[in-house]
């Protein structure tokens, strides 16, 4: 891929996040609350009463309604708020690509819930333990998958102690 259709692709991804039109779900202060029986497994397979969801455009959909309060997940509408038990995060950050290198790259991930996410200051990249996250959204993170996570390794310097990586002008150590 040259550098600049690189570049285009970057700016239509993030367009088209910028544009997204999401559900309001922060502002949804709905009565009736409850639980569903959907739940998110560590690897980020999303279960509803005990059978994995077989189309990712319906985690897509209810990822869009997804809110997180404290360290409850919830969908949420209008009408109803309902918890759902997350065992870990409940996205994942499938893959990413770059632009530019040292501390003038780029690095933008597309997770499992439909988002594009640049990483900056807002969207960090962490560790916890061995795993690797990424603020995607209001409180939500992803799981950075294990092949993504490798690549993103390769980009980095050796700071001693750390991978550094930069993104949007900001540095990210990930101790090793």
């Amino acid at each position: 891929m040259t550098a600049q259709t690189l570049d285009d692709l970057f700016s239509e991804l993030e367009a088209a996040e910028r544009e997204r039109r999401r559900p309001p779900v922060a502002r949804w202060q709905p009565t009736r609350e409850g639980v569903i029986d959907i739940r998110i497994a560590a690897d980020g397979t999303w279960y509803h009463e005990g059978t994995a969801f077989q189309r990712p455009a319906l985690v897509r959909l209810l990822a869009s309604v997804l809110r997180r309060d404290g360290d409850a997940y919830f969908l949420v509408s209008p009408q109803e708020k309902l918890r759902i038990d997350v065992a870990d995060v409940p996205l994942l950050a499938l893959d990413f690509e770059y632009r530019g290198e040292g501390d003038s790259t780029d690095i933008l991930f597309t997770t499992n819930g439909g988002d594009y996410v640049t990483v900056d200051a807002e969207h960090a990249i962490t560790l916890r333990g061995d795993r690797p996250y990424l603020h995607v959204r209001d409180g939500l993170e992803a799981l950075i998958v294990r092949s993504a996570f490798y690549r993103l390794l390769d980009l980095g310097v050796d700071v001693g102690g750390a991978i550094r990586l930069h993104s949007r002008g900001q540095a990210f150590d990930l101790p090793y």
